[in-house]
């Protein structure tokens, strides 16, 4: 009974913290309104919470070390909780994306925590079983999420996303304290301060290069060039560091293995691709669809059964050569993004609720295959390292792709407005048709504005479909790396 109770706490959460990707995508329109911000500068909010995360997964075993496992969970939830509170309190796009990182730093060592417990308390006959029933955590998180924060953000306004986090993770600290057990063993383990800061360095400048690029001009500002600089200086010193170091943050034996150096590729480009649909679909939804937060939160949710669906597939159809949910997993998500890339002005619920379950299902498949041939023939000693790099990418592959496609739809934007307008004259032949004559009244301003703010809406929805397409092409390109992996377990 006990077991089952410590299984329940960790899978709890393990979906406390899965929640919190997604929920703040589905009131990025609200968000952008309230808070007077462009669509990049709303990104922010996504992309470094996701970076936070990226940057401390690494080093939750030396906390965990450092503090024990019990009391970092406990700081992790409380302090993960105060920030939630925090972001919904805030005025401002910096003041929440502060907040954000704070949310993603204190969440990021909940997962891998909740891991290791559930691999230590179970014996080895019963861990694959614990392992599944504690991996719906991640799951679920982004099912409940957006539904329910969509229908409280269209009652209640944006802030209700994040205040609905409070009463999940009251429960989870309390299962925390009532289920780990305290005075679990310290270490003292070492860690290579200066690799790890340099890294995280060179991913933060390289963020706010792809961040504010298009708003600065990229290689045209001054503000551009420091980021990349700082970027490729950090990576210099990781790279040194990492070569003189006798506790190198990143263990070269890892790249002697062709299926972890093949699969962190992958689950870069797996990363890249996970995310990025749900963090354009709302503002896309809303701003050109007029789509309301409760229908978007049910779209989002779609994705996540989706996922759930894929999971339960790979329960039957484990015994299958990997590369062949992978491969499949990469079709469907290359499909979705031609189905998104279809989409217009007046798409229709089922069409996006249809792409996004596709989308994923196409997660649900490649996420357990790919975790098993990274590691497959990996050495034991490894594993530690190597996962650690692994969520490491994944988490980059996400933030990186989001600022890049974000960019893409501005820039797509405004060129295309541009050419719109010009090509809107009444001068045009098109215009002199019976039924449009008078459509077009420079004489008269309501009937000008109806015509550029519908310039704006078709000029907004083609910058869509071309970050849909370059999704598309992506998730096809990446197939041909899969057929490289290789099949023998160690």
């Amino acid at each position: 009974m006990r077991q089952a109770m410590l299984l329940g706490t960790l899978t709890f959460v393990t979906m406390l913290y899965a929640m919190t990707v997604t929920i703040a995508n589905v009131s990025l329109p609200q968000m952008q309104g309230s808070l007077s911000s462009t669509p990049d500068q709303i990104a922010w909010i996504v992309t470094f919470n996701i970076v936070a995360t990226a940057v401390v997964t690494p080093i939750a075993g030396w906390l965990a070390g450092w503090l024990g496992r019990r009391r970092l969970m406990v700081w992790g939830i409380m302090g993960f909780g105060a920030a939630s509170v925090a972001c919904g309190l805030a005025n401002s796009v910096p003041e929440l994306v502060v907040y954000r990182i704070a949310q993603g730093a204190f969440g990021a060592p909940l997962v891998p925590l909740c891991q290791a417990i559930v691999i230590e308390a179970f014996p080895e006959e019963k861990r694959q079983k614990m392992m599944s029933i504690w991996g719906t955590g991640v799951i679920l998180g982004p099912i409940i999420a957006p539904a329910l924060g969509g229908a409280l953000s269209e009652a209640y306004g944006w802030r209700w996303v994040f205040f609905m986090l409070v009463p999940f993770t009251a429960v989870a600290l309390v299962g925390v304290l009532a289920m780990i057990p305290a005075g679990d063993a310290k270490s003292h383990p070492k860690l290579d301060w200066t690799g790890f800061g340099a890294l995280a360095v060179a991913i933060t400048a390289l963020q706010l290069a792809l961040d504010r690029g298009e708003r600065a001009g990229w290689l045209e500002s001054w503000e551009i060039l420091i980021y990349l600089a700082v970027c490729l200086s950090a990576l210099w010193v990781f790279g040194v560091r990492n070569a003189i170091s006798r506790t190198p943050f990143l263990n070269p034996a890892l790249l002697r293995d062709r299926n972890f150096v093949v699969g962190t590729v992958l689950i870069f480009i797996f990363g890249m691709l996970n995310f990025t649909p749900i963090t354009l679909l709302p503002t896309l939804l809303q701003t050109v669809s007029g789509f309301p937060d409760s229908i978007i939160g049910q779209i989002l949710s779609a994705r996540g059964a989706g996922t759930l669906v894929g999971f339960a597939a790979m329960f039957v159809i484990g015994g299958l050569d990997p590369r062949i949910p992978m491969m499949t997993g990469l079709a469907l998500q290359a499909w979705s993004g031609w189905l998104m890339a279809g989409f217009s002005v007046d798409v229709s619920i089922g069409q996006v609720l249809w792409a996004s379950a596709l989308q994923g299902l196409g997660v649900g498949l490649m996420w357990i295959p790919l975790s098993v041939v990274t590691f497959a023939t990996l050495p034991k000693p490894l594993v530690p390292d190597g996962t650690a790099i692994f969520h490491l990418l994944r988490n980059m592959g996400s933030s990186i792709f989001i600022s890049i496609t974000v960019a893409l739809v501005i820039r797509q934007t405004a060129v295309n407005r541009s050419e719109l307008s010009a090509a809107v004259t009444p001068y045009r032949e098109a215009f002199s048709q019976p039924g449009i004559d008078g459509a077009l009244d420079l004489d008269d301003l309501a009937a000008v504005g109806r015509v550029a703010g519908e310039i704006g809406r078709q000029a907004t929805m083609i910058g869509y479909i071309n970050a849909f397409l370059f999704f598309a092409v992506c998730a096809v390109l990446a197939a041909p790396l899969v057929l490289i992996v290789r099949t023998r377990r160690s």
